[in-house]
């Protein structure tokens, strides 16, 4: 049930939004300290300042100096608990060491080094990634739970129980759609020691992460690629090298006469330099005009069902895209090429 109107509660976050993005600018390293750390009641807390005015009205109306001392000695172990929980998070160092690429729908993991230079261990921290659309989070969960699904949360905080010196996390970050993602910002907070105040801070990272299209089957794959090793086709392409002969080029000054063809010179038909090559098998062409859907997206998704699927089979291929020249599209094999290409298609126009 809410207490004021939707549209005054988004206006305010908004504006609170903004204003704690603009004390904190975006870098992939920040330390805390009095500019960015914020602090308040928690909900238990505001249980506790309640009581406070309550010992604090019933001391003067009665005119009792013992619920008095009791208020005062209360007010001090609050003032006690302000300034411990705000030191016990001021000087944290976090830093961003690695955003993974993922496929859409799956988490991007990012990677965190935490370092602290105070000499008593820090406890109690709760990381997290800020969730947008917690009403879709609620049904994705609600459907995962009808279903009987076994998975864990990979958007629930990390909580750390104890940080001294230096120590890497790792965070989930959900995807929801093709393309860049702008990191959402980190929060850290603790309510440590006593649990009446909390402390938090908001970190906006500038790094971005790409994810690609989530791969899609298609009947192209059963026509032109291979389903194992073993079907693989001999020769096809070839790579410069000294092992097989390959083709006959017109003569360029300059070039090593070990390589000139003499019979061609004797017979008075010119000068011809010789090629030879070392065949790398089979070559697969990925072509965005093949792939048999209709709309964008899915053309793209069939894109990096091939890739993966070549990349893991080790074999040679190439993939050209509609908004790329043929010069641009090179041969590769490999899970690193593979990778390659799937940026190539999560930055695709």
């Amino acid at each position: 049930m809410r207490l004021l109107p939707q549209t005054l509660t988004s206006a305010v976050s908004s504006a609170l939004s903004r204003w704690f993005a603009a004390r904190a600018p975006k870098a992939d390293s920040a330390t805390l300290n009095l500019r960015n750390i914020y602090i308040f009641f928690s909900r238990e807390g505001m249980l506790f300042a309640v009581l406070l005015v309550i010992t604090f009205i019933a001391g003067i109306n009665y005119g009792n100096n013992l619920v008095l001392g009791l208020c005062f000695y209360l007010v001090s172990v609050w003032l006690i608990s302000f300034h411990v929980t705000f030191a016990h998070i001021s000087g944290l160092q976090v830093r961003l060491l690695d955003v993974t690429m993922a496929e859409n729908g799956e988490p991007v993991w990012v990677t965190l080094q935490l370092h602290s230079e105070s000499r008593q261990p820090r406890r109690q921290l709760l990381f997290g990634f800020e969730q947008f659309d917690k009403k879709a989070d609620k049904k994705t969960s609600k459907k995962a739970t009808n279903k009987g699904s076994h998975s864990t949360d990979n958007q629930s905080p990390i909580l750390v129980t104890e940080l001294q010196g230096e120590r890497v996390i790792r965070l989930p970050v959900p995807t929801r759609s093709r393309g860049k993602l702008e990191l959402p910002r980190l929060t850290i907070k603790t309510v440590y020691p006593l649990g009446i105040m909390r402390a938090w801070s908001y970190v906006y990272f500038a790094r971005s992460a790409w994810v690609y299209p989530k791969p899609e089957s298609f009947d192209w794959q059963a026509q032109h690629a291979v389903a194992s090793l073993e079907d693989l086709p001999v020769g096809g392409q070839y790579r410069q090298g000294q092992d097989d002969f390959d083709r006959l080029d017109n003569y360029i000054e300059g070039e090593s006469l070990a390589r000139v063809s003499w019979g061609h010179v004797a017979r008075g038909q010119g000068m011809f330099t010789k090629h030879f090559g070392d065949p790398v098998g089979h070559e697969q062409i990925l072509d965005y005009a093949d792939m048999p859907a209709a709309h964008h997206e899915q053309k793209l998704a069939q894109l990096a069902h091939g890739a993966v699927t070549l990349g893991q089979l080790d074999v040679p291929f190439q993939m050209r895209l509609s908004n790329e020249s043929s010069a641009v599209s090179t041969i590769g094999a490999g899970d690193a090429f593979a990778q390659a290409c799937l940026l190539r298609l999560a930055k695709a126009p």
